[in-house]
């Protein structure tokens, strides 16, 4: 009996959450998708009885407090980062929202469960863009984020970006013995790229949060983009009309006498510091996509001539000149919209891999990773050789003078293809950072240009 009755204690040990608990997330990975009652251990803390209902529970793994305090087990107190919002509960609305998401998650984003999914990393990549879209999509204005849109960026991204956790590398440590004896074992580590650039886009992240919550009571504000120069609500203040091209966005306004210097002032040093962490984003954008692998689809899909793709009148300039100028041949082109950059850009990304792919085949080299080795060593008189790196020097010129271009198809077709999904996390949290940025230098130049309007018209 005795026997049975220790039996039927232990059986209680478990436990399932009554009505009235309050609901938190996984602390295993920091927040997690999953909506589940979470319990640490502590020798030196007891249970406040009072969290536990007094009814009844149809299941028989109903946890008894005082069995929890034998085992010095409690409910984790709701932290700073779920309280963001306001409320210690998540609401319905957002626990549903948050259940469809990790669905798709596991389903790979079909919903029909056969499995033809696309695969983890893509799915990742497409929570974080979803994500910043749901959550900055609607912001036209230069103002702070919304407390229950802030705690939504806040909390999500950190669940979206606790896969890195596990994300890990075998690297070499010498251990040394008691005897003086070194030996070299392998330890577990972060990797490095996650490593290194985690931490900068979360820095980055958080002062480009820091830089709306600056913008509270300020001397400027919106009004809709009315044709007129003149708003009847408010017939003293002037708008200036803002050009076609932005028609969509609501129309920055200050009063006749424009800013004061102190926010003049604080407008720059903002804008400023926007677009340093735009370039900053930009660039560790970049470097993950040079380092995504070239998908086999895209080499499949190369023209069979460079010339076709790029041009009669392009391919003779850069066929013949002697010195090849890259700012020339583009001053000679006459650009007239980004669009027609991109297109370009385009046409010479594959113009340059069709000749280096026509390169490695004239070297009897059938492995496409070695190409860029190749490029190195082979002879500077090879005429596919010369057009490549011309080509090379012509895009990178491209990118100098239009850096806010939209994803090249080769960039797209890498993110498609990706199978990592370090490099997706990161590549698409640096993407939509790099937006952010870029909204926000354009707002406050918004802003800027309507003051010095006004100051003009008074002069």
């Amino acid at each position: 009996m005795d026997k049975l009755s220790n039996y039927d204690e232990n059986s209680d040990a478990g436990y399932t959450s009554s009505p009235s608990n309050t609901p938190g997330f996984s602390t295993v990975s920091g927040d997690s998708f999953a909506y589940c009652q979470t319990w640490t251990s502590s020798e030196s803390e007891t249970v406040d009885e009072s969290s536990y209902s007094s009814e009844s529970s149809p299941s028989p793994w109903r946890a008894k407090p005082n069995v929890l305090s034998k085992l010095g087990m409690k409910l984790c107190k709701p932290s700073m980062d779920d309280k963001l919002g306001g409320s210690d509960l998540l609401d319905s609305a957002e626990l549903e929202m948050m259940k469809e998401r990790f669905a798709k998650l596991l389903l790979g984003e079909d919903m029909s469960g056969s499995g033809k999914g696309v695969c983890t990393a893509v799915t990742i990549s497409n929570a974080i863009t979803n994500l910043y879209a749901t959550v900055f999509g609607q912001s036209l204005k230069l103002e702070p984020l919304k407390p229950e849109k802030k705690a939504m960026w806040k909390r999500e991204m950190k669940v979206l970006l606790s896969v890195c956790d596990y994300i890990q590398e075998f690297a070499p440590t010498a251990q040394y013995l008691k005897d003086g004896t070194i030996v070299e074992m392998m330890k577990s580590r972060p990797r490095l790229d996650i490593y290194i650039n985690l931490p900068a886009l979360q820095k980055l992240d958080t002062m480009l949060v820091e830089i709306l919550d600056t913008f509270q009571d300020t001397e400027f504000w919106y009004a809709e983009n009315i044709p007129g120069n003149l708003n009847r609500g408010a017939s003293f203040r002037r708008i200036v009309p803002r050009k076609d091209e932005k028609w969509w966005l609501p129309v920055p306004c200050v009063l006749p006498g424009g800013l004061s210097d102190t926010s003049k002032k604080h407008l720059i040093e903002k804008r400023d510091c926007a677009n340093q962490i735009h370039k900053a984003a930009m660039a560790i954008n970049s470097n993950l996509l040079a380092e995504i692998d070239i998908p086999e689809t895209y080499i499949d899909n190369l023209p069979k001539s460079g010339r076709s793709s790029l041009g009669d009148s392009i391919y003779h300039y850069m066929h013949t000149a002697d010195k090849f100028s890259p700012e020339q041949l583009l001053d000679c082109l006459k650009i007239t919209s980004e669009y027609e950059a991109l297109e370009l850009v385009d046409r010479v990304e594959s113009s340059m891999y069709t000749w280096r792919r026509k390169t490695c085949l004239s070297h009897s080299m059938s492995s496409w990773s070695k190409v860029k080795d190749l490029m190195e060593d082979t002879d500077s008189n090879d005429k596919s050789y010369t057009l490549a790196e011309r080509a090379e020097s012509l895009l990178f010129c491209l990118k100098q003078r239009y850096p806010e271009l939209s994803q090249t198809s080769l960039d797209t077709c890498k993110i498609q293809h990706n199978r990592d999904v370090g490099k997706a996390v990161l590549e698409s949290y640096s993407r939509v950072l790099e937006g952010l940025a870029f909204i926000i230098v354009a707002w406050i130049e918004d802003v800027l240009h309507v003051d010095k309007s006004m100051r003009n018209r008074d002069v």
